[in-house]
């Protein structure tokens, strides 16, 4: 028994030294040994599949294959392994400025600084025709935007 009352087990180490020592020389764990096997299982299924697929697809193949794993598991060996599934999504792409190109003057002389709130208000105004002809406007998010009355 120790000063505190507190009984210390056969297992504890006194010194940072032995204690790291025994970290590094006890054998990998159960969840290290079955990750070194889901890992190789995981990239033969990515590559197989032309390096296209995401976490929930590799999961569902590795339960088809006959692995009981969860999805977390396999988004977990994904980042160490440092793998992703294609990203399907839309890139934005805009029109590259022209560089080398000339700029008209700024003959309003805009500077868009204020010194104190409220103090410049800034507006942009389009003039649509086909509203004032009282005509149907397509290809706007809305079927019908002005009709004919």
């Amino acid at each position: 028994m120790t000063s505190s009352g507190s009984s210390r087990s056969a297992g504890s180490c006194r010194s940072p030294r032995r204690c790291t020592t025994r970290l590094k020389s006890r054998p990998p764990s159960a969840r290290a040994v079955r990750d070194a096997v889901l890992k190789v299982t995981l990239l033969t299924l990515w590559t197989a599949n032309y390096e296209v697929y995401g976490i929930r697809k590799l999961w569902k193949a590795l339960v088809r294959a006959g692995e009981t794993v969860g999805g977390g598991q396999v988004a977990r060996l994904m980042r160490e392994l440092g793998i992703q599934g294609a990203l399907r999504g839309r890139k934005i792409r805009t029109t590259p400025a022209d560089e080398p190109a000339s700029r008209p003057p700024d003959l309003v002389d805009r500077k868009f600084v204020a010194s104190r709130p409220n103090e410049l208000w800034v507006t942009d105004l389009e003039r649509h025709k086909a509203l004032s002809d009282r005509a149907v406007v397509r290809g706007h998010r809305l079927r019908v935007v002005a009709a004919a009355w």
